[in-house]
């Protein structure tokens, strides 16, 4: 018989101390929890867990050290119609656990319920198909490392995957390629920094799990939007196969790109969990607390309550769960050093009953939390139940995914004259949305594309999605694109209509980089990846979604263009404005801002609202910037004009007067294929100025 002592009931889950490990685990339906250990033939032994305070079960082991296999078995009642489904036959991830290894294998066993009748309760042992919880030595050496605490208006956002992104790098060593060290490999950090990336925002690295129907298709989750275990790594990221490793080896990967300057942003997943609905599989919280874990139907409580699409919605109104959410988010802090967090439908979270409630405890919580409440913290402000979409809404704290943004600059650059004014509003961070609430343009996060739709190529060039390799009839993924193909679908030989795609492309990332805002830009889109036009590569691991290196040799034109924004933007406090214009005329009768059609003249309202308009002259004026620096000084800057042209055809504009600038200089034109040819040339005030059909050209006035 293995010792046991009556160990601690906090901190949950498997903690080693350099003597012995202590486990712990919640569950108030539970009557009896057995702890499992696993040898390295897979001999299990099972132990109680001694003591049990606040429905919390606990025991301390001597001698068990970092490396050991554990899982769960939890007795108790089965009783699916009051929502519990303990069964002890299922062996179940820690929620806490810091590391897992193995699989999933998809086998009858791991289901609660007979095939053949569900009525019927399955009592096969799920252990040999199970993954296994793995007890982790916390200690690394982290030396100097601090997080870089990069302000908002100062961040570039790079959108990324960890295994797509170095797949198919061609300097990064095979073994370390789709890892978090190919991740952290010296020539990915020189791209970033040579993109003016400050901060990188990574898809779901939490432990998670392929859905059964996904991979009966003959494909896996690849996105990893399908979380089982909140506090660890997950696993087939980390090149070694050492147990455990993923652990150091994610924490090597952060130390090395804060040593770049870079902050690591993760795509956190809080709103369900892999088990799915009543029907999916036993794999952790189901079988240790259902009613705690998830939130189910009150007139039947067999179902779950589904705000994700996913089958289940996590219960953000029990302690417990809550409990598991801000522990896992300070343990990413504390002890991964991670820099913030971009959470996946984060609408669902605010949830306390059916409606959406911004001062929900979940919200209330992050607002107090001295840890949480200082890193950057980033909603996608929707999910898929009624009243999901909540653009604009959430609290101060916070930053947001701006689907208007895309929407409204997509609809632009495709042509609809309609969305001028809304264009207008989404180029100057989005005052309409943040302003009342007290928030700042930098609650805007910008983006035109994302891990979930087209990447920018196929944005340019295709007008329906094409979705029918992931197995589901092209029904899959989003009608409403508000893609253009500039005249013919999918790639072609027509020169034609190849070189206005590439303009279009460099609209699309021109108008991100000078918008006021956060701009997020998705990894490969600086040298036009393509996905074949598949707006939903969530099930492909391959190809289709790993980023091709190889285009950033024959797509140098478009890298460059991106430096060269990035590099504009970073240079230039006129395009990070901490506070929104406001337009209004200054003692001296200047203004920060200025909008004027092409013939010079002032916008008038009815300029604004005929309909049809799909061009106008922007002036950002470097003397008027009301926010102080970082030690109260003024702040001054060249001023600049932007020459928005979405029209089929070339467009006369006429400089303003000179009370706006005496002489312009042209710094950027996306009609042209390099930046270099589009600078040099310049004009005095009144000067007529041809900006080409659907372009951009970026004027500067010296303040000298």
């Amino acid at each position: 018989m293995r010792e046991t002592w009556p160990g601690e009931p906090y901190p949950l889950g498997a903690t080693w101390d350099g003597a012995g490990t202590n486990f712990s685990l919640f569950s108030e339906v539970a009557e009896r929890v057995e702890l499992c250990l696993f040898d390295d033939e897979g001999r299990e032994e099972r132990i109680d867990l001694p003591e049990a305070d606040g429905f919390v079960w606990h025991g301390y082991l001597p001698g068990v050290m970092p490396g050991q296999r554990y899982g769960y078995r939890v007795h108790g009642p089965y009783e699916p119609s009051q929502g519990h489904r303990c069964n002890p036959a299922k062996l179940l991830i820690d929620p806490y656990a810091k590391a897992v290894e193995g699989e999933v294998e998809w086998n009858e066993a791991l289901f609660s319920y007979a095939f053949t009748d569900p009525s019927v309760r399955n009592d096969d042992d799920s252990a040999p198909f199970m993954p296994k919880n793995v007890v982790v030595n916390p200690f690394f050496d982290w030396g100097d490392d601090r997080l870089p605490r990069t302000p908002y208006h100062q961040t570039v956002i790079y959108e990324a995957h960890v295994r797509g992104l170095t797949m198919r790098h061609p300097a990064v060593p095979p073994e370390q390629r789709g890892t978090y060290a190919g991740l952290a490999h010296p020539a990915v950090i020189e791209h970033l920094r040579s993109l003016g990336v400050t901060a990188v925002e990574l898809m779901p690295v939490h432990q998670f799990v392929p859905e059964h129907a996904m991979v009966a298709r003959g494909l896996t989750n690849y996105w990893g939007y399908n979380t089982i275990a909140y506090l660890a790594p997950h696993a087939a990221y980390a090149c070694s196969d050492r147990r455990g490793e993923q652990v150091m080896e994610f924490k090597a990967m952060v130390r090395s790109l804060h040593e770049a300057g870079i902050e690591v942003i993760l795509d956190v997943v809080y709103n369900h969990t892999a088990e799915g609905d009543h029907m999916g599989p036993t794999l952790g919280f189901r079988g240790i607390d259902n009613a705690a874990y998830y939130r189910l139907h009150d007139g039947d409580r067999r179902y779950h309550l589904d705000y994700t699409g996913c089958g289940n919605s996590l219960n953000v109104r029990s302690p417990h769960a809550l409990q598991l959410i801000m522990d896992s988010l300070r343990y990413w802090v504390l002890e991964m050093h991670v820099d913030g967090f971009r959470f996946d439908l984060a609408a669902a979270l605010a949830r306390e009953l059916h409606d959406v409630d911004r001062l929900s405890a979940f919200f209330d919580l992050i607002q107090q939390d001295p840890v949480i409440s200082q890193v950057k913290l980033i909603a996608e402000p929707w999910d898929v139940g009624p009243g999901g979409y909540q653009v604009g809404n959430f609290p101060p704290l916070w930053t947001e995914w701006n689907g208007k943004y895309r929407d409204t600059v997509r609809d632009f650059w495709r042509g609809n004259g309609s969305a001028l004014p809304e264009f207008a509003s989404r180029l100057t961070g989005s005052a309409d949305l943040y302003a009342s609430s007290g928030r700042r343009p930098v609650a805007s996060i910008n983006f035109v594309t994302c891990h979930d739709g087209f990447t920018l190529n196929d944005l340019v060039s295709y007008d329906r999605k094409h979705n029918e390799a992931n197995a589901e009839n092209n029904r899959d993924g989003t009608d409403d694109n508000r893609s253009w193909n500039c005249g013919a679908e999918g790639p072609v030989d027509d020169e034609e209509v190849n070189r206005l795609r590439r303009r279009q492309r460099r609209n699309f990332l021109t108008t991100l980089f000078v918008s006021q805002g956060v701009p997020m830009l998705t990894a490969g889109d600086e040298f036009g990846r393509t996905q074949g036009g598949n707006n939903n590569a969530y099930c492909q691991d391959n190809e289709v979604s790993w980023v091709d290196w190889s285009l950033a040799g024959c797509e140098r034109d478009l890298l460059e263009f991106v430096r060269s924004l990035s590099r504009l933007r970073r240079e230039h406090p006129v395009f990070q404005r901490r506070r929104f214009f406001h337009g209004r005329r200054a003692d001296d009768g200047t203004r920060d801002i200025v909008w004027f059609t092409p013939s010079g003249e002032e916008m008038t309202a009815s300029d604004w609202h005929t309909g049809y308009a799909k061009s106008l002259a922007v002036f950002l004026n470097g003397d008027a910037i009301t926010e102080p620096g970082p030690r109260g000084e003024r702040i001054t800057d060249d001023s600049f004009l932007l020459l928005v042209n979405a029209h089929h055809e070339d467009m006369t504009f006429t400089v303003p007067g000179e009370r706006y600038g005496r002489r312009w200089e042209s710094v950027l034109d996306t009609a042209e294929e390099r930046p270099a040819e589009a600078a040099g040339e310049s004009w005095p005030a009144d000067a007529k100025v041809t900006v080409t059909s659907r372009s951009v050209r970026i004027l500067r006035g010296r303040r000298d």
